[in-house]
């Protein structure tokens, strides 16, 4: 059967059908659950939450399902020196984004302090949890943790955005990796070159990585449907990974805005931009990120733009100005049907089936 693989084997699932962890507070116990309790991997984004948040997290999922589970960090989770920003360069990021503000009649923020990695304290938290899958961005992490997640029984699984960052995940001993394409929606996880240069098409990079690289592979980005998973399988993939598709159901904690405009004629226009967070992410074209495209220079270090655009984007909401916020989202959110992660995932498995026994006849 093509729902056989090294993937589901490796994971402990039903079907090679990963739902996309994502960051942002976009994550929810209830859409984890209702993918895994369907026999599918589902995803926590943990990367902004305390250690004793994801100990607290941890514990809701584990009482909402008795499936495998997957909870992602950032390896890298700042981009901003230890001791903060000058005073040039917040000044010039005022500037450019002054016009929004004042649009908005809000006032500019004060420079975001100094920000401190919590990624060692989230992975003792993590160790210490062992859950059944710790999926991870932007790197790898070191030698003694992979080591320690091996003796704990934790399937490891690592993001690439290019071949070269493949060869280095196998290079660590990852249990799986994800090939990441550019056309997925959210942040391009590249941690070897620079984003803007990572940005290979899904099923190029499958067939890339298949050709040189051993490690189980999971196609990543452009895929929402059974169509998708069976092209992918064919290609070589022993799993799949689906995010938009599952943000725009009820159960992601995605604003009902967010989810209406994945389903709108905006869906069709999709930009990869800095200008939200300081690291390059894909999302529905914004008036913010054509405006300011060149402008990258100006723009603050991951985290700190985050918590400068916050402000904004909390006003804008209020205000309902939708084109001044960056709504995450994928290419191939044109093609979205279903509002209800169960049914997505219904939907998804009589596709591929079909697919594959229409072969046969």
């Amino acid at each position: 059967m093509w729902y056989k693989t090294k993937a589901t084997e490796i994971l402990g699932i039903a079907y090679p059908i990963l739902q996309g962890p994502f960051g942002g507070n976009l994550s929810t116990v209830e859409l984890v659950a209702t993918v895994s309790n369907a026999g599918g991997l589902g995803g926590y984004g943990a990367y902004t939450l305390s250690a004793d948040e994801i100990v607290a997290v941890d514990k809701q999922i584990r009482a909402a399902t008795n499936k495998p589970y997957n909870i992602n960090l950032w390896v890298s989770d700042t981009d901003a020196p230890e001791t903060g920003i000058d005073d040039a360069l917040f000044e010039q990021t005022k500037q450019l984004f002054k016009p929004y503000f004042d649009e908005l009649s809000i006032p500019l923020p004060d420079k975001p302090a100094p920000f401190k990695t919590r990624f060692e304290n989230q992975v003792e938290a993590l160790l210490h949890l062992r859950p059944p899958v710790f999926s991870f961005m932007f790197g790898a992490p070191s030698v003694n943790i992979l080591e320690q997640c091996r003796k704990l029984g934790i399937v490891t699984v690592g993001a690439a955005t290019t071949l070269d960052e493949a060869i280095f995940l196998e290079a660590t001993g990852v249990d799986m990796i994800i090939a990441s394409g550019f056309e997925a929606g959210g942040h391009r996880p590249s941690f070897l070159a620079s984003a803007e240069s990572s940005t290979t098409g899904t099923f190029v990079l499958l067939q890339q990585i298949k050709d040189k690289v051993k490690t189980p592979v999971i196609a990543a980005g452009g895929i929402a449907n059974g169509r998708g998973v069976a092209a992918a399988l064919a290609l070589g993939a022993d799993a799949v990974q689906i995010g938009t598709a599952f943000l725009a159901c009820q159960e992601s904690n995605a604003l009902p805005i967010h989810r209406e405009m994945l389903f709108s004629d905006a869906a069709k226009y999709t930009t990869l931009s800095r200008a939200f967070t300081g690291r390059l992410g894909r999302g529905l074209t914004s008036r913010i990120a054509k405006d300011l495209q060149g402008k990258e220079k100006q723009f603050l270090p991951f985290p700190l733009q985050t918590q400068f655009m916050s402000h904004l984007r909390k006003a804008a909401i209020e205000q309902q100005k939708w084109d001044m916020i960056l709504f995450w989202g994928g290419q191939i959110a044109p093609i979205l049907k279903h509002t209800k992660a169960k049914e997505l995932m219904q939907a998804i498995l009589e596709e591929t089936d079909a697919y594959f026994n229409g072969l046969k006849s």
